[in-house]
């Protein structure tokens, strides 16, 4: 039997097909996103992998070259940045084949894969899964909007905040 999943590269077709799937599932993911995603890998700024099952749109994640997080960026470690599988097709392993094809292109180029994650409930699924696949914490504890909060700062906790690890590939 054929395998359903397929991985290919982002196409600039792809742009108002990944955010009407979103918008289904009641994610605000504008294809504007997705045309800018399409014009970075153009320049090789970053790697955009996305997930078909079945023939239809399932989940993405992108790499980005030079992260915007200081300590990647100064120690050149790629970045796994936006990463994605819609509701309906998560447990089937579209995340870990996403996952496995983003760190195999990594590793052609560098010997660490970095990644974020946030801090809020909804991210704990990701927190669990970064853990198991090897990710280990930078030890520089959570940045969020731009810089590393200080004891009894008051931080928004949102998107924007992380803990960041990095994997040996």
């Amino acid at each position: 039997m054929d395998n359903p999943l397929h991985i290919r590269a982002l196409t600039a077709a792809d742009a108002p097909i990944i955010a009407a799937a979103f918008a289904r599932q009641g994610w605000h993911k504008p294809a504007e996103q997705y045309n800018t995603y399409w014009q970075e890998s153009q320049t090789g700024q970053r790697d955009v992998l996305l997930a078909e099952y079945e023939g239809a749109f399932a989940g993405y994640v992108t790499i980005v070259w030079q992260s915007d997080y200081p300590p990647f960026r100064q120690a050149h470690i790629p970045e796994i940045v936006d990463f994605n599988v819609l509701k309906i097709y998560q447990r089937r392993g579209i995340g870990t084949a996403l996952l496995d094809k983003a760190e195999a292109r990594i590793a052609q180029h560098a010997p660490l894969a970095g990644i974020g994650v946030g801090l809020l409930p909804g991210y704990g699924a990701a927190q669990i899964l970064y853990v198991r696949r090897g990710y280990v914490p930078d030890g520089k504890g959570i940045w969020g909007h731009g810089r590393w909060p200080d004891y009894g700062d008051v931080l928004t906790l949102d998107d924007d905040v992380a803990l960041y690890f990095t994997k040996l590939l």
